[in-house]
């Protein structure tokens, strides 16, 4: 029995393990019967009382909230929600953009040009299908707008100095000329003859004509150069003003008028921009604005920014006026309100960041432009730079460094770019929009316009943009139809239509048949002449292009803007900055490498470039070898004699950032010799 205790011992203690193990998991089943029954019963209830008081709350909650519906049990959630997000902004669309376009210049190129004899600064549209260019020189051009291109009417020599404004009213029947001979001259444009004419004791700065269609008397608002003061003339009557007044305190700059509303705005120098009105309000503030003081509206921008407006233009529509600052913003306003709608940014610094972040035009292109955009800064040309509207008022055609911008002023995106890949700086812009009106006695109807008739598919529309370019004695049109476009137009698309001078004559002759390739060259510097041999058989365009541009006396007066010391000397940049100069076909063109020539000697005559193949006019010579410039840069000669002035050009001492020498040298001419026989 003494061996069995414990085996029983261990075999109850292992029980009771068990079942101390079973009483901790399951003491639930350990309880009796009834009290599981009592505590399920008790469980129970108190869960359905619980139930019970809750649906009673949400019964009375439900009532209280007047049975909404069961989305608005959301206003219990605690957090954010979609709701609280701000609504998506849409896209702004102009409806019908395309029929809008349709309606505008898309040539990349233009289709043609004519001649005035001197620098053209003026143009302008009118109503009566006239297109109307000034010069420099004081002539004035009328020429007809035909369905295709512009036929020439007449011819004035109206003023004795410089032009400074033009005006076309209204109706488009009366243009005004002011020019610096202290005159205003006023013709009828539909009969293309000089009517009036006022001369002045002062010199007048703009003018504007400032009459509705239909008032008894032609108003015609001019400004004086010198001082603040605003006359107003009638256009058809003396010289004697019919009011003058004093609104500014600078001299005013520009002057701009909408006939719809009968609202005068001038600008002066300082900035300051005012609004009056004709002598149907007694030349008061006119009462279709809506504003009693410039303190509501956005006009002191000019005068806080320290900038002032250069030209300024209505919409048709009359609701807006865009204005062009010294500072080369184009800001533009709500006509009655004068609060600022948007600005766009023309200035340099902005094209700069732009090409350092995304590289717009390549590096030397760029730099040309930006050259060309500070002569006109400096010669006073960005007051040509004017602002044109389309008919419908809804798109904004302006000049700039990279060709003439078409805006969407709704989404206000560029919508067409054109004339970017000319050679020339646009200026000036006057838009011809619709049909000419046809000369026969019959107008076209609706249901002419509408009918399948082929008899009348050629009476489409022939948008054209009339542009002036800077330094350029021509003016351009953009139309629908490219210069290739040759099915009515003729092949050349610059028309010499002016008689050239005894000077074009002289120079005419002494060209014709001149040989474009020579072998021997001499650079006439102000410290000594350099003698050169050219390679025109290894390198004929290159020759070309320096022997041309030679015989037409490119290089006279170009200076040595870049020496470097034990390196070379170079020239031929027409600006003196190293990023000026073309070829003698108006851009660039592509190197040409001669194992035969190589740069493995001083006093090597090279090409330079900003990369492959953008060769223009500027060129260096050696003093030492330069091995590294193989294949990078075009040999096409080699100096001769004259080696001890290459080395005195090349000992010059020069700022060491931009390599110019303090001490200016430059070309009087370049002289050609030996031409080469095909």
């Amino acid at each position: 029995m003494s061996d069995e205790e414990p085996k029983n011992k261990g075999r109850d203690d292992s029980s009771s393990d068990s079942s101390s193990d079973d009483s901790d998991d399951n003491k639930a089943p350990k309880r009796t019967k009834k009290e599981t029954e009592g505590n399920g019963k008790k469980q129970s209830d108190s869960d359905s009382s619980d139930t019970d008081r809750i649906d009673d709350r949400a019964a009375s909650k439900r009532a209280a909230s007047g049975d909404d519906d069961e989305d608005d049990s959301d206003d219990d959630f605690v957090g954010p929600s979609l709701s609280d997000a701000a609504p998506i902004k849409k896209k702004r669309v102009l409806e019908y953009e395309s029929v809008y376009l349709d309606n505008l210049p898309c040539g990349m190129n233009y289709e043609r040009s004519f001649m005035h004899r001197d620098v053209v600064t003026h143009v302008a549209v009118t109503p009566t299908d006239f297109v109307i260019t000034a010069s420099q020189d004081g002539h004035i051009k009328f020429w007809k707008k035909q369905e295709v291109s512009v036929e020439f009417v007449k011819h004035f020599r109206a003023h004795l100095g410089t032009i400074n404004a033009i005006a076309v009213n209204a109706t488009g029947a009366l243009l005004a000329t002011v020019a610096s001979d202290k005159a205003v001259k006023v013709f009828d444009v539909v009969n293309f003859d000089m009517i009036n004419m006022l001369k002045l004791d002062y010199i007048p700065s703009c003018a504007s004509w400032i009459h509705k269609p239909g008032d008894a008397i032609s108003e015609l608002a001019v400004a004086e150069e010198d001082s603040t003061n605003i006359h107003v003339y009638d256009g058809k009557g003396s010289a004697e003003p019919l009011k003058t007044l004093k609104l500014h305190m600078k001299p005013v700059q520009v002057i701009t008028y909408c006939p719809k509303f009968d609202i005068v705005i001038s600008s002066d120098q300082g900035g300051m921009v005012e609004y009056w009105s004709g002598s149907g309000q007694d030349y008061g503030f006119p009462r279709s604005a809506r504003f009693e003081s410039k303190v509501d509206t956005d006009l002191y921008e000019f005068a806080k920014n320290k900038t002032y407006p250069l030209n300024m233009t209505v919409s048709p529509t009359g609701d807006m006026v865009v204005m062009m600052g010294e500072d080369r913003k184009i800001r533009m306003f709500r006509l009655l309100t004068g609060k600022m709608v948007f600005v766009i940014d023309e200035s340099l610094g902005h094209y700069s960041e732009l090409q350092q972040v995304k590289q717009v035009l390549p590096p030397m292109e760029f730099g040309k432009k930006i050259s060309v955009e500070k002569d006109i800064a400096r010669a006073g040309f960005a007051k040509y730079n004017n602002l044109v509207f389309d008919e419908s008022g809804h798109f904004l055609l302006y000049s700039s460094l990279l060709g003439i911008k078409v805006v969407n002023i709704v989404t206000q995106k560029v919508s067409r770019l054109l004339g970017q890949r000319e050679h020339l700086r646009t200026l000036g812009l006057a838009l011809f929009q619709g049909r000419p009106k046809s000369t026969s006695c019959t107008s076209n109807t609706t249901e002419m316009e509408a009918s399948d008739n082929p008899a009348f598919t050629d009476l489409g529309t022939d948008p054209t943009l009339v542009t002036t370019a800077y330094k350029k004695n021509r003016f351009y049109m953009f139309t629908n139809r490219s210069s290739k476009d040759l099915s009515s137009v003729d092949n050349d698309r610059d028309v010499f239509n002016e008689k050239p001078s005894k000077e074009d004559i002289i120079s005419a002759t002494e060209e014709k048949g001149a040989p474009r390739l020579y072998q021997n060259a001499t650079i006439h510097t102000t410290v000594g002449d350099i003698h050169l041999d050219l390679f025109p058989r290894e390198c004929p365009k290159t020759v070309e292009n320096f022997c041309v541009h030679a015989r037409n006396g490119y290089f006279n007066g170009h200076i040595f803007h870049r020496v470097i010391r034990q390196f070379m000397i170079q020239t031929g940049d027409p600006l003196g900055t190293g990023t000026g100069g073309e070829s003698i076909w108006g851009g660039e063109f592509e190197d040409e490498f001669s194992p035969k020539l190589r740069h493995d000697r001083p006093y090597t005559l090279s090409m330079a470039n900003a990369g492959p193949n953008t060769n223009g006019s500027q060129f260096f010579v050696t003093v030492v070898p330069t091995p590294w410039l193989d294949n990078k840069h075009t040999v096409f000669g080699r100096v001769c004699r004259g080696m001890e002035v290459v080395q005195n050009i090349g000992s010059l001492k020069s700022h060491p950032k931009t390599d110019k020498p303090y001490d200016e040298v430059s070309m009087v001419s370049i002289s050609v010799r030996n031409p080469m026989l095909s």
